[in-house]
């Protein structure tokens, strides 16, 4: 029989599932996993922050979050607990599939991207396919990965780096704080295309600032 995952045990195990509120981690406790002698939620945070004190306690076997965590969201969050608890296994859980989303948990050390309404199949098969050393990422995400995938000709490793070359180049002279004009002159297109492509990087990317733009960027090494 397979034994049950305990927390808080020294040499145990457990599966923190981290939300974006404690009433939504324990909705998928009660749907998913109340019951089901393989599981045991043992773990609630509310904020990226919250995780991370989390894994510095506790011994877990799965992490489960939400990508939308308030302050510290779930892609930077992971970034942290990898660079901190590398062997620690890191699910992004969001209904979400954009390929920017699902990539940059997968590019931070996650090991999954689960679709919020997945089952307790899918979950099971998931928590499974990774535990084994596998990746695993929702239909609906897969799908999304793929399409995206015809936009660039850029990959590292398999993985889906997200900018077009003349991206990679504008977000370059962003950081070199260069106006839209030199820009413009720099790479022999309009002020207009320029402020076109910048628009649609900061709407692609989910940043607000030129600032942002290039902390996305240089963060994933894509600059």
């Amino acid at each position: 029989m397979t034994p049950v995952h305990q927390c808080f045990c020294a040499q145990g195990h457990g599966n923190a599932i981290i939300g974006k509120q404690e009433l939504q981690a324990e909705i998928i406790r009660l749907q998913l996993f109340a019951g089901d002698p393989d599981y045991e939620v043992v773990a609630y945070a509310s904020t990226g922050h919250q995780v991370l004190q989390c894994l510095s306690s506790n011994s877990v076997d799965i992490v489960l979050l939400d990508v939308s965590l308030p302050g510290k969201d779930g892609i930077d969050t992971v970034r942290e607990a990898h660079v901190k608890y590398p062997d620690q296994i890191l699910i992004g859980h969001s209904i979400l599939t954009e390929i920017e989303y699902v990539n940059s948990i997968l590019i931070e050390g996650g090991s999954g991207y689960i679709i919020k309404g997945a089952d307790l199949a899918e979950f099971k098969l998931a928590f499974e396919t990774i535990s084994n050393g596998g990746e695993y990422v929702s239909e609906p995400a897969r799908l999304e990965r793929e399409k995206g995938y015809t936009y660039t000709d850029k990959t590292f490793d398999g993985e889906y780096i997200g900018l077009k070359p003349r991206e990679r180049e504008i977000i370059k002279c962003v950081a070199k704080e260069m106006t839209n004009k030199e820009i413009a002159d720099e790479l022999c297109l309009s002020v207009e295309t320029i402020r076109s492509y910048r628009k649609s990087l900061m709407t692609k990317l989910n940043v607000k600032t030129a600032a942002g733009l290039v902390k996305y960027a240089i963060d994933r090494c894509w600059i």
